[in-house]
């Protein structure tokens, strides 16, 4: 069993390599251990594309699970062969990748998004009023930081933390003055902690060693700060991080229920209207690409099948009797 610990060790030290997310780690970690558990605690070298093609046979016949769940389960092994054994899977080529299902998203007509917003207040509010607003996925709101808050130019910069591209979308200009109002608040919490002996705030890798003191800079602090200090599972240090993606999935879900929304929705659905009404609003599909941060537009493609009203709206031949 020690050679397993070493391999996940050694696992563990190239995905934060490579900046990794902590939930990504802890993923790509425990598909490994059940890949290994699954095959009688045999090591992975010994292992290789039948034995993958088994694992994931196993996930989608007796556990019944998701295209995404079995999607997971691969790129977590891949991972592990390529960059942490550097062995490459003979026959890859024919495993195949489970194909998530289309499925049409769910989306709010613009009262329930007011009702919505409506039984929302404080930080909650203002973080939906976000992701409806800015189109921004739950994460990408909750990492913001304070630097990618354009207020003067109306813009907010959504960094990439996977090495891909970062995007531009639009700040509402109706939210402006509450995020400003928030953003003193914020400040004046980050300067409690300074004076306290913290106020550092992780950072990617080569900019920590590049600039080592940036990290306790106000432009880098998140906009939305969790309300207590805790202890960074990487580096040990004692920090404030952001708040926890789950506050703000309960709120909008009691918002949902106390505005008497039947239908299924989370905060992905704020996203998903966001596309959906500026595709009723007349913009170009090109620009509602760009500013979601889809690399295919065949992907921006779905919410066309969602527009309501218009001149290309399609209507019953029973409405027209």
């Amino acid at each position: 069993m020690e050679s397993k610990i070493k391999l996940l060790d050694q696992m563990r030290a190239v995905l934060r390599l490579k900046h990794r997310s902590l939930r990504t780690e802890e993923a790509y970690l425990n598909w490994v251990k059940r890949f290994i558990l699954f095959h009688d605690k045999r090591h992975p070298k010994e292992l290789g594309a039948p034995e993958i093609r088994a694992f994931l046979t196993y996930l989608a016949v007796h556990e019944q699970a998701g295209a995404s769940t079995q999607n997971g389960a691969l790129y977590a092994l891949l991972f592990l062969y390529r960059h942490v054994l550097q062995q490459p899977i003979l026959n890859l080529q024919d495993i195949e990748r489970a194909k998530r299902p289309r499925r049409v998203p769910t989306v709010f007509a613009r009262e329930e998004v007011h009702a919505v917003l409506t039984h929302l207040s404080g930080v909650q509010r203002l973080m939906a009023n976000l992701l409806y607003g800015a189109g921004l996925q739950l994460m990408e709101c909750v990492r913001l930081r304070v630097k990618d808050v354009d207020v003067a130019s109306h813009h907010i910069i959504v960094r990439d933390e996977q090495g891909g591209q970062d995007r531009v979308t639009i700040l509402p200009q109706s939210v402006e003055a509450a995020l400003q109002r928030h953003l003193a608040k914020v400040k004046l919490l980050h300067e409690e902690d300074l004076l306290e002996g913290y106020g550092d705030v992780d950072m990617p890798s080569a900019l920590a060693r590049k600039h080592p003191h940036a990290s306790t800079s106000w432009e880098w602090q998140y906009v939305f700060p969790a309300a207590k200090r805790s202890r960074d599972p990487h580096s040990g240090l004692e920090r404030r991080h952001h708040v926890s993606e789950t506050v703000l999935q309960r709120a909008v879900k009691n918002a949902m229920r106390r505005a008497g929304i039947q239908k299924g929705g989370s905060c992905k659905t704020l996203r998903h209207s966001f596309a959906t009404h500026l595709l009723e609003s007349g913009y170009d599909i090109r620009t509602v690409q760009e500013l979601l941060g889809h690399k295919n537009v065949r992907t921006t493609m779905v919410y066309r099948h969602m527009l309501q009203d218009g001149e290309k709206a399609v209507r019953s031949p029973l409405d027209l009797l």
